[in-house]
């Protein structure tokens, strides 16, 4: 098995479940009960090197969290970066009076070099996999991590193998293909696409960001965190509302809020946390309403692909977070998701991909509910750029007019009432 000896602030992985600890492998079970693993830190070494003024100092990037993540291999030229991270937090006053929410801001992922969070992801992760000694990156994706594996490992140059459900939207594909990866389309959902690379897992010697890699990418989104907490002056905010299809951005948000209260870094106080589904693939989300807390299987049926995981790995921890930290969860049916799209665009400017427009759709709907209070800071996560996904907003907008190039028939067409030209 591949290995390496540890250094920085990394002591091994340990299982989520049992607490039995192991070395810093590429390895993502436990091997005596069958839980998850995660990174372990040597919480000591941390709080000496992980500083505010360390971090301000540090680059505009995830990487300036460095004492944070699971470094292995203590060099800033082995990291595979493409500048992923420190991405604008900006207040949203128009959308937050449209929700009746005052104090509204909005993480705004969608600028990331690949266009979506998973490069915060794939990042850490591809870096850890060169000091673990792969040659060869690879994933299962709804798409976004797909492009950003593929984006990541050409930066690398490391041969990569990115598997993705064979009815994902085209602009993904296209988007993911130019870098030269070797795409694989999988006829099934994002769950089939799984459980094929977890075979060819066993197989390959190749690193599977998501899944013998999953302790070191998952890390990864912990930055989100961070970032928002000294975004908003090293101060915790009230509320955020994520996105949530394994569940683990959600968790890891969640983890670094508790991280930097341990260390020091920011006052301690209560944090709420609540997630966002699409109706058509909602397990979590149905298992917290229903108050069972079994999150069943299902086959996603939506629009918002790059949330459409039937069976999230992360969901138990994802209901064990919102329940602690008193939040909740929603979920949107598609024509929800569409017009969330577009009000957002239409008052704060950004142009989010689906999964965006279940963040917002949700986010209105935990507010008309009161279960986000007018007066709190309420962070919501936009995790990926909406040019990937035009074809939801396909028949729903276009041209106001269409006019011949005579300025008397403008003057007519505008003189008149809007009427919207769909394609």
């Amino acid at each position: 098995m591949l290995k390496t000896d540890t250094v920085g602030t990394v002591q091994g992985l340990r299982c989520r479940e049992c607490g039995r600890s192991y070395a810093a492998t590429a390895q993502h079970v436990c091997e005596f009960c069958f839980g998850p693993l995660e990174v372990a830190y040597d919480r000591e070494a941390q709080a000496a090197r992980a500083t505010r003024a360390a971090i301000e100092a540090g680059p505009a990037s995830l990487w300036r969290y460095a004492p944070l993540l699971p470094v292995l291999r203590d060099d800033p030229a082995d990291r595979v970066d493409l500048g992923a991270g420190w991405t604008p937090l900006v207040p949203a006053p128009r959308l937050g009076a449209a929700l009746g929410l005052d104090d509204l801001w909005l993480k705004n992922d969608t600028v990331n070099p690949s266009f979506s969070f998973k490069d915060r992801v794939v990042s850490v992760a591809l870096t850890a996999a060169r000091a673990l000694g792969f040659s060869t990156a690879a994933c299962a994706s709804t798409g976004n991590l797909a492009h950003s594996v593929a984006a990541h490992a050409a930066k690398a140059g490391m041969d990569n193998y990115v598997f993705v459900p064979a009815d994902l939207e085209a602009a993904k594909i296209v988007a993911t293909a130019v870098y030269g990866p070797n795409v694989v389309a999988v006829r099934g959902s994002y769950d089939d696409v799984n459980r094929l690379c977890s075979e060819v897992a066993g197989e390959e010697p190749w690193a599977f960001v998501n899944i013998n890699l999953r302790p070191y990418y998952a890390e990864g989104s912990k930055t989100l965190g961070f970032e928002i907490a000294e975004q908003l002056g090293w101060r915790l905010p009230d509320h955020v509302v994520a996105p949530m299809a394994s569940g683990s951005m959600l968790v890891k948000i969640d983890k670094a809020f508790r991280e930097l209260a341990d260390l020091g870094l920011v006052a301690d106080r209560p944090w709420r946390i609540s997630g966002a589904q699409a109706t058509g693939c909602s397990p979590i989300t149905t298992a917290f309403k229903d108050g069972t807390g079994a999150i069943r299987p299902v086959r996603p049926t939506t629009i918002a692909k790059s949330l459409a995981i039937g069976s999230p790995a992360d969901g138990p921890y994802a209901l064990d977070a919102v329940a602690r930290t008193g939040g909740a969860m929603e979920d949107a049916a598609d024509p929800e998701i569409v017009d969330a799209i577009r009000l957002l665009a239409r008052t704060e400017g950004i142009l989010a991909e689906t999964a965006g427009g279940v963040t917002i759709a949700c986010l209105r709907r935990l507010a008309a509910a009161g279960r986000i209070a007018r007066g709190e800071r309420t962070v919501a996560v936009i995790s990926g750029m909406g040019l990937k996904t035009l074809d939801a907003l396909a028949g729903e907008v276009g041209p106001t007019w269409e006019v011949g190039p005579g300025l008397d028939e403008f003057r007519a067409a505008v003189s008149g009432p809007a009427q919207e030209v769909h394609p």
